[in-house]
């Protein structure tokens, strides 16, 4: 019998607690608490490895950063402290996995780098064995004085590392060598618009395109992908006709049938922007703009099934559940929410008991 896990990290302000798990029913789409690891300060990002084992977490601090490793029971849920490492950066908000489950890659907003740490035979995490940091700055003096790594994700075939700098306006490629000293090496580099502060990235179902929602203009971005590199197909904008207030464009979901693309838009809009995928050129058509029935949904995640998608309100210390129509790919009703202490990021974990 399958047991899922819903994690939800986030930002825990004077009082660090711990990553917060609760059941989740796929049939209904509810979540029961069920426990918290120990204390780590502003667990807000997390990955789970493949065999839903292992749990790695960036504790995000603007004076240096540490990333966490945990042990996970499928049995009760419980996650177990195994060790903890400096990232040798600030403000780590984005930590990833290799499906070997050997390398952790982590992205340093603050300090604009991004560091890989292994890991060992126990699921632990060693020291940083590469620490890149970035160069330039882009014309919003307030937020692109300097770079700003946001995100960091593996290619599907594990040839190379995505890495969006919303400091640069760039979207750096490396190519990826598990056993190579370094492990990273830069393959080629993406320039987007001025401005617009790339933020977060998602691979189309066929690994075909890349989709990367920009942070300061609101736009998703649509690029052909092929070895590595990026060639722009489309720029679509997030925001409604007419709207003039705060833009920020956070995350970015494809389902998992690969029809449908999910993009969510903090500042004043607050919503969740539905879009569906041509399968033959991998552009997109606006569908649907759902509001997220709070503020700031920063994270969001769709189950295995492709029924429900969830929401992280990280201003609203809410997490919600949206049925979604698999025929249209539009969120429809809510059907539960629960009241978590500024949410940012959402994971399953899928076991067999």
């Amino acid at each position: 019998m399958e047991t899922v896990y819903l994690l939800v990290g986030g930002y825990t302000g004077d009082e660090p607690r711990g990553i917060k798990l609760y059941h989740f029913d796929a049939g209904t789409g509810h979540l029961d608490y069920c426990g918290q690891s120990e204390t780590i300060e502003n667990p807000s990002y997390l990955c789970v490895d493949k065999d839903y084992r292992y749990v790695y977490a960036v504790s995000e601090r603007e004076e240096g950063s540490e990333a966490y490793a945990f042990s996970f029971s499928a049995e009760t849920g419980a996650l177990t402290l195994i060790n903890k490492q400096d990232v040798g950066g600030q403000a780590a908000c984005y930590i990833a996995l290799n499906e070997a489950a050997t390398d952790t890659f982590i992205a340093n907003y603050k300090s604009g780098s991004l560091s890989v740490l292994p890991v060992d035979i126990h699921g632990g995490l060693t020291h940083v064995v590469q620490l890149i940091a970035h160069k330039g700055s882009s014309i919003n003096k307030e937020r692109q004085s300097e770079p700003h790594v946001h995100n960091v994700y593996l290619s599907p075939d594990e040839q190379y590392l995505l890495c969006a700098d919303l400091g640069t306006d760039k979207i750096y490629s490396y190519r990826y060598n598990s056993a190579g000293h370094p492990k990273l090496t830069l393959a080629s580099e993406m320039s987007v618009a001025a401005g617009s502060g790339p933020r977060h990235i998602a691979f189309s179902a066929d690994n075909r395109y890349v989709y990367v929602v920009t942070e300061l203009s609101g736009d998703v971005l649509v690029f052909d992908y092929n070895d590595g590199r990026l060639t722009a197909v489309q720029s679509i904008t997030m925001l409604a006709d007419g709207f003039d207030g705060e833009v920020s464009g956070a995350d970015i979901q494809a389902s998992p049938d690969g029809l449908f693309l999910y993009a969510s838009n903090r500042g004043d809009a607050n919503e969740i922007v539905v879009y569906s995928i041509a399968q033959h050129t991998g552009r997109l058509t606006f569908l649907q703009r759902r509001g997220c029935m709070g503020k700031s949904p920063r994270n969001l995640v769709i189950d295995k099934t492709g029924n429900y998608a969830l929401v992280a309100n990280e201003e609203s210390n809410n997490v919600f559940v949206f049925k979604i129509n698999k025929l249209t790919g539009e969120l429809s009703e809510v059907v539960y929410s629960v009241d978590v202490e500024k949410p940012s990021c959402l994971k399953f974990a899928y076991t067999v008991n």
